[in-house]
C-alpha cells in the first residue's frame, strides 16, 4: 500500500488528473477500474475520479510495487542535480509562498523548446529542491512552471507559479490581459510623441518570423495585435521607448516596431544590420534591447492576495544600462532615470 497526502501546491484538481501525473503511462481506464474497486481510494472511501483535491486529502494505492513502478515512467522525468544542470540561478524580483517574479537574463529560454534544452522552469525547480521548499518526489503530481515566456534573447521579468492553484490564476490573468505588461527598448530613429498601432501578425513556422500586415487591409489575415508606446528619451539617432504589450504574440513588439520603421537595437531577425553592427562594435550589444521591465497585477482572490493590485520592476541589464548612461539624449534623461529607479 502506498499513501500520499495532497500538498497545498497539489490541491485544486481533479483526482483523475491528479492520478494520471503521478503514474502516467497508465490508461485512463486503469485508474476508473481501480477506484471502482477500491483499489484506489481518497480519504479512505470508494471515489469516483471528478472529485477536487484539498490539501490535506489522503490518496492510498493499493497496488503491487510492480503495478506502481511499470506505470510510474519516472525514469523520463528529469530533475537538475547541480547548478550547469539549472543553467543559471533564477534573479529573484519577488517571492512569496505561491509566485515567483524572476528577472529573467538574455540568451536564456522561458521553457524548453527541445529535450536537452537548459531553461528558466530548470533554474526554477532547481532553486525550489535547494531551498527546501519542493522535494523530488512532488515532481510527479506538480512541476513549477513559467505563466508568461519571453523571446530567449528578451530580458525581464517572467512570473512563475509555486503551486497548482497559483498557476491557473496567473495563467487565466496573463490570457485574459488583466496583468499590465510594459517594456522598455531603444529603437532607431526619433520617436516624439505617443502611439497606440493595431495590425495583423502572420507566423511563417518555417522560418519562425511573423509578419505585420495593416489592421485595416480587409484582405488580411492572422491574428489581431495592438501595441502601444510612450517616448521615454530621445535623440536624433535613436529613441528609448516605455511599450505597452496589449495583446501578447510571438515577436510582436519586435516585429511592430520594426514595421513601423523603428526596428530595436540589436534584434538580429527584425533590426537594421548597420546600425546593429555599430553599436555591436562600439559597445559589445549581443541582443536586442527589449526588457519586461514593470508587471502590475489587478485585484487578485486567494491564492495570489500578496501581488493584488501591485506593480514590480525589474533592473535592465548592465549592456543596456550602459548605452543609456552612455548616451547623449537631446530629452528625457531625468524621465528615464525615474522610469528605471
Amino acid at each position: 500500500m502506498r499513501e500520499i497526502i495532497i500538498k497545498e501546491k497539489e490541491a485544486g484538481q481533479r483526482l483523475d488528473k491528479f492520478l494520471k501525473k503521478y503514474l502516467k503511462e497508465a490508461p485512463a481506464s486503469f485508474f476508473y477500474k481501480m477506484l471502482r474497486k477500491k483499489n484506489i481510494v481518497l480519504n479512505g472511501k470508494k471515489a469516483e475520479g471528478k472529485e477536487k483535491l484539498a490539501a490535506g486529502d489522503c490518496v492510498k494505492f493499493f497496488l503491487s510495487d510492480e503495478t506502481m513502478e511499470k506505470f510510474s515512467g519516472r525514469k523520463e522525468r528529469s530533475v537538475p542535480k547541480t547548478k550547469e544542470e539549472a543553467g543559471i540561478l533564477p534573479d529573484l524580483v519577488y517571492e512569496d509562498e505561491q509566485v515567483l517574479l524572476i528577472n529573467k537574463p538574455a540568451g536564456l529560454l522561458s521553457q524548453k523548446a527541445n529535450a536537452g534544452d537548459i531553461s528558466l522552469v530548470e533554474a526554477i525547480t532547481f532553486y525550489l529542491i535547494q531551498s527546501g521548499q519542493l522535494k523530488e518526489e512532488e515532481l510527479h503530481t506538480f512541476r513549477p512552471a513559467v505563466c508568461n515566456r519571453l523571446d530567449r534573447n528578451t530580458s525581464g521579468l517572467v512570473a512563475a507559479g509555486k503551486s497548482l492553484a497559483a498557476l491557473r490564476m496567473l495563467n487565466q490573468a496573463f490570457r485574459e490581459r488583466s496583468i499590465e505588461k510594459w517594456y522598455l527598448c531603444i529603437v532607431k530613429g526619433c520617436i516624439r510623441n505617443s502611439g497606440h498601432i493595431r495590425g495583423r501578425l502572420t507566423k511563417d513556422e518555417r522560418t519562425n518570423q511573423v509578419k505585420i500586415l495593416a489592421a485595416d487591409d480587409l484582405t488580411a489575415s492572422g491574428t489581431k495585435i495592438e501595441t502601444a508606446y510612450e517616448p521615454v528619451a530621445w535623440n536624433r539617432e535613436m529613441t528609448l521607448l516605455s511599450v505597452h504589450l496589449i495583446t501578447g504574440k510571438t515577436h510582436q513588439i519586435r516585429a511592430h516596431l520594426s514595421h513601423m520603421g523603428h526596428p530595436i537595437l540589436g534584434d538580429p531577425k527584425y533590426g537594421d544590420s548597420k546600425f546593429n553592427l555599430k553599436y555591436r562594435k562600439e559597445s559589445g550589444i549581443k541582443y536586442q534591447l527589449l526588457h519586461a521591465y514593470s508587471l502590475t497585477f489587478p485585484v487578485m482572490g486567494p491564492p495570489l492576495q500578496k501581488v493584488s493590485q501591485k506593480t514590480f520592476r525589474a533592473p535592465v541589464p548592465a549592456d543596456f544600462w550602459k548605452i543609456i548612461k552612455e548616451t547623449t539624449w537631446q530629452h528625457g534623461i531625468q524621465e528615464a532615470l525615474e522610469v528605471l529607479h
